[in-house]
């Protein structure tokens, strides 16, 4: 088994994603919670090796296992049941459910399937499910098919959950 490699741009990339997630989040004095499944917890990496990434990152949920996802998040297993671990319907319920356990403000949730195998023709390899979410009740969603192998459609789907951060806290700004 061989291992794609990021090479250090990529990697300055996603630390600079996150830096500019932490200074936002702390312009705000909120906090973020992580909820993931596909990326086993690379978004708590990346926000993690942030200098100072304390005062803004509360926690991380990897809820790899559909069991974890009831256990750690409260994910209902009917809804499990009904719509699959990689769905909207359980984006939304972990990210709820990190909320709800955490002291942060903010949280996304990340489920999907990074392959290369487990997809089907519904969910292909590739299917990766976002939400972000507000205490205040502010929710987006977004489900995307990144293309490659298996690091590069994680790497992608970390890159897009810092950048719906981003994009959630510049609509707070305009709720506010």
């Amino acid at each position: 088994m061989t291992r794609e490699t990021l090479d250090f741009d990529d990697d300055q990339a996603l630390l600079d994603l996150a830096a500019r997630v932490g200074e936002s989040l702390t312009q705000r004095g909120w906090m973020l919670v992580t909820a993931e499944s596909c990326t086993g917890g690379w978004v708590g990496q990346a926000v993690t090796a942030v200098a100072g990434s304390s005062i803004w990152y509360d926690r991380g949920f990897i809820t790899y296992s559909n069991r974890s996802k009831c256990e750690m998040l409260g994910v209902q297993p009917a809804l499990l049941d009904q719509f699959g671990a990689v769905s909207p319907q359980t984006a939304q319920a972990m990210v709820a459910g990190a909320l709800t356990r955490s002291h942060a403000q903010v949280g996304l949730s990340i489920t999907g399937i990074a392959g290369p195998d487990g997809g089907t023709a519904e969910k292909p390899v590739g299917m990766v499910c976002f939400v972000w979410a507000s205490k205040e009740g502010l929710v987006q969603q977004e489900t995307r098919h990144f293309k490659g192998s298996r690091e590069s459609i994680r790497h992608s789907a970390v890159t897009t959950a810092l950048r719906g951060v981003l994009h959630l806290l510049d609509n707070a700004i305009v709720m506010a």
